[in-house]
């Protein structure tokens, strides 16, 4: 019987007694990236194959603000920009529970009427019957998890399509809306609340704020430098030190020039400081957790997921769950923001600006791929092409317009890529 030595073997040398080319290993070939060239190769290869990530909203969202500053310089004033943000926090965090629901291949149409339900019931136990507002805003949270949990319940005990379920709880849940609130129809908050003061007029520290500018861009530096050591002592590809530090001084520089700007105006909104932070923990959840990955697994093909022992009904429950409840809070953050609650709230186009911008912002429709940056850069577009045409006193017929062919051109890139990537898979 032959025995194989335990001793690494010589390296291969080719007739002309240079070293012979890596050896592939599986179908991984052995190779270290060796600079910032390479980093660019690889995201090029990645475009290529279908992984265009957020390429093409950045791109689409770049032309947008270009166009509306040439047509109105104010468009990109500080200040603008600030308001730009306190509109963008309260459907964003609606917009980051509809990921959710999303990536595992659902849909809940019943958010907006959630939101204006949530904001109706903290203006009744608050306002009318003098609740604390913090104990308000955990009732209107946990009643929409209680009905996230119930779509959870239709869709895996009765196998009710989430379609169904959600369109009528839209309409149960608007019913209920309009039932808080009674013949007065609306409930004026009090102006000099903190939650107004939050929705209003509330902003980040300018030291803090450069502060929290320095930690996106130091994370990415130490968790790509735990990953490349790791990567190198298996013998794996790494990317480069060069890229990583060209990639983190980037962004930290960008994200600082952005604080800069804002605060020559009001400063960034602490609402939206809050969105961020809803969305850093839900995109740590979706990547570096075990139900995360359940989540991406579910949404690409149920029964494999089965099949491997991830309980598929758990999944499903958590991400209507989420969904629900993120909507509720949204419905408190718009409150904030309008001072009131009232029979409008979340009906008109709340729930179709928050299913458009998780699925403009880059979150697949076909379950399986998406991100929580995916609302961010969503709804950021969205509420660009509002405060744009509003600068310009156009009608709003033309927003709904704009956003539907952004919302269309978001559906075809992602079709597109979904078929690059696998006829890529396939070659």
């Amino acid at each position: 019987m032959n025995h194989r030595s335990h001793h690494a073997p010589e390296p291969e040398t080719r007739s002309d007694g240079k070293p012979a080319e890596p050896l592939d290993r599986g179908d991984v070939r052995v190779k270290h990236a060796s600079g910032i060239g390479d980093t660019v190769s690889d995201f090029v290869d990645r475009v290529r194959s279908g992984d265009v990530g957020s390429l093409p909203v950045i791109v689409g969202l770049v032309i947008i603000w270009t166009v509306f500053t040439s047509l109105n310089p104010v468009f990109l004033s500080a200040n603008n920009l600030v308001n730009l943000l306190f509109d963008c926090s309260t459907v964003g965090v609606i917009a980051l529970g509809i990921v959710c629901v999303l990536l595992v291949g659902q849909i809940d149409l019943s958010v907006g009427s959630m939101s204006g339900f949530a904001s109706a019931l903290v203006g009744m136990l608050w306002v009318d019957h003098g609740w604390p507002v913090s104990l308000a805003i955990v009732v209107a949270v946990v009643v929409g998890a209680g009905v996230g949990g119930l779509y959870a319940l239709l869709f895996n005990r009765l196998g009710m399509p989430s379609f169904v379920s959600t369109l009528a709880g839209l309409l149960a849940i608007l019913g209920m809306q309009l039932y808080v609130l009674g013949a007065a129809g609306s409930i004026n908050l009090p102006y000099g609340s903190r939650l107004v003061n939050l929705g209003q007029l509330a902003v980040i520290p300018a030291v803090v704020s450069h502060v929290l500018a320095l930690l996106p861009g130091a994370v990415i530096l130490i968790i790509g430098m735990r990953t490349r050591m790791r990567r190198h002592v298996a013998n794996l590809s790494a990317a480069s030190v060069g890229g990583l530090l060209a990639r983190s001084l980037s962004l930290t520089a960008f994200l600082e020039i952005v604080v800069a700007y804002l605060d020559r105006g009001r400063g960034v909104p602490l609402m939206f400081g809050i969105f961020l932070g809803l969305t850093v923990v839900m995109d740590y959840a979706l990547t570096r957790t075990r139900w995360g990955r359940s989540m991406n697994a579910v949404g690409g093909n149920r029964e494999a997921a089965r099949r491997a022992g991830i309980k598929v009904g758990a999944i499903y429950t958590s991400a209507f769950v989420l969904c629900a409840s993120l909507a509720a809070l949204g419905g408190v953050l718009s409150a904030a923001r309008l001072a009131s609650a009232s029979q409008q709230a979340g009906t008109g186009d709340v729930n179709l600006n928050a299913i458009a911008a998780a699925v403009i912002g880059g979150t697949s429709l076909f379950g399986g791929r998406g991100s929580a940056y995916s609302a961010v850069l969503g709804i950021i577009v969205i509420q660009s092409i509002a405060s744009g045409l509003t600068l310009l006193n156009l009608s709003s017929s033309l927003r709904f317009m704009i956003t539907g062919a952004v919302l269309a051109i978001a559906v075809i890139v992602d079709s597109l890529a979904r078929q690059s990537r696998l006829s890529h898979g396939r070659a």
